[in-house]
């Protein structure tokens, strides 16, 4: 214990570190290109990975050194039982539940039906494609990959839908999907994975108890807690003690969620809507409810630049080469056709109950950002023929994603200022 301590605060304080340079490199030199914080920090981060790798050319022993120090960083650890937990109930704690509840139809459809339609397009989508480009993927790992890209990642969704300037619900719409996909999501990732690697064997019983478990138990287990840590904050009179039961309640919550093998990702974005919704509004002061919403709107923050910082950085620890870099460009056109038929079926059924404006659909399409949550899915697969490509692959999209959907993202939106959704 003594031992690994040391390196863990170490690790920590390297890649701060680096973060803060990143962020200062973003602000003197590449403000100018109008890049929120984070996205400007994703690009510094690139950028020098290039220059490093270019350096390593000459100084091959600078690269190999860089490289080494970087895959160090566990990045699916360190979204997974770091970050994660805490980014999502920031994100749920500033949602209205009742925006949530009035388009409920339409996120339940988006979160379920469409995560599966779009892993099934992208799947098929990648198959054929790998194998027209000379790199062939058996099908069910590329219904793995689509799997683990099909989900829209809420952290990216909502740090570009502040400044996209989109109509509000439009936004809830967006962002509300982005936190409830996961646990579709990860029961597809990890029965699909299953089935790939011949740990298990595909049966409707098995994956119908997987989903309750994962899914229900979720909302029931994040309800409990939720209510819970409302019930011990109505006693109380002291926000520093009840931002430190809501800090808790993210981190300690989240852990006991995985212990119980239901989906924590989901339980804390419950968690998160209870408190900021019903804890809220019964069971604090005015003075508690400002710092607490201002303590999580800059932790929210602080940790997004960290994820960015840390996606741009981690480049440099992946087996590239320029046959990926194609085969990526490719599952990038793969996967936004993949999310436009996902959005427009469920809203094509919708349109009988309500009236959808077809801009909806558009919008939506290039708003389903792709950050974080997707490499280290991507990163956590077993070993395979054709891992290391889909990593690249999952790689490319998701810089796609942050550099090109999100920074045109606001401009789309302003072209379509006549939505009615």
């Amino acid at each position: 214990m003594k031992q690994s301590m040391p390196s863990i605060f170490q690790g920590a304080g390297v890649l701060f570190t680096i973060v803060a340079i990143f962020g200062v490199i973003n602000l003197k030199y590449l403000k100018r290109l109008g890049l929120p914080d984070t996205l400007g920090i994703t690009l510094t981060g690139l950028v020098a990975c290039v220059v490093v790798s270019l350096m390593g050319i000459t100084h091959p022993e600078m690269s190999e050194y860089a490289k080494k120090l970087v895959t160090q960083i566990n990045f699916s650890e360190v979204v997974f039982h770091g970050l994660l937990g805490l980014l999502l109930f920031a994100s749920a704690l500033h949602v209205d539940f009742s925006r949530l509840r009035e388009h409920k139809a339409a996120i339940i459809s988006l979160s379920t039906f469409g995560v599966l339609i779009s892993t099934a397009v992208v799947g098929v989508g990648m198959y054929y494609v790998t194998a027209a480009l000379g790199h062939p993927v058996p099908l069910l790992w590329c219904l793995v990959f689509g799997a683990l890209i099909s989900p829209t990642d809420p952290i990216a969704v909502l740090a570009v839908l502040k400044s996209a300037g989109a109509p509000q619900s439009l936004e809830s719409k967006i962002a509300s999907e982005a936190l409830l996909n996961d646990g579709t999501a990860m029961v597809i990732f990890l029965t699909l994975v299953g089935l790939a690697s011949g740990a298990s064997d595909f049966s409707l019983p098995y994956v119908g108890t997987l989903l309750l478990r994962e899914v229900a138990g979720a909302l029931v287990f994040g309800l409990a807690a939720g209510y819970a840590a409302c019930w011990l904050l109505s006693d109380i009179d002291s926000y520093p003690v009840e931002i430190l039961i809501t800090l808790a309640l993210a981190t300690g919550g989240y852990s006991l969620a995985e212990s119980l093998h239901v989906s924590a990702p989901l339980a804390v974005v419950v968690m998160g809507l209870v408190v900021g919704n019903h804890g809220a509004t019964n069971h604090m002061s005015e003075k508690t409810r400002e710092h607490l919403f201002s303590f999580w709107g800059l932790l929210d923050e602080l940790l997004n630049l960290v994820l960015f910082g840390l996606i741009g950085l981690e480049v440099i620890a992946l087996s590239f080469d320029l046959s990926i870099l194609w085969v990526g460009l490719a599952a990038v056109a793969v996967v936004l056709a993949a999310r436009s038929v996902s959005v427009a079926l469920p809203m094509a059924a919708l349109r009988r109950f309500r009236q959808v404006s077809p801009h909806a659909v558009k919008i939506m399409t290039w708003g389903g950002l792709r950050g974080g949550i997707s490499i280290a899915l991507a990163l956590s697969l077993p070993e395979f023929a054709g891992r290391d490509m889909l990593i690249g692959v999952t790689y490319v999209v998701v810089v796609f994603s942050l550099l090109v959907q999100a920074t045109t993202l606001g401009r789309l939106v302003r072209r379509c200022t006549q939505i009615a959704v």
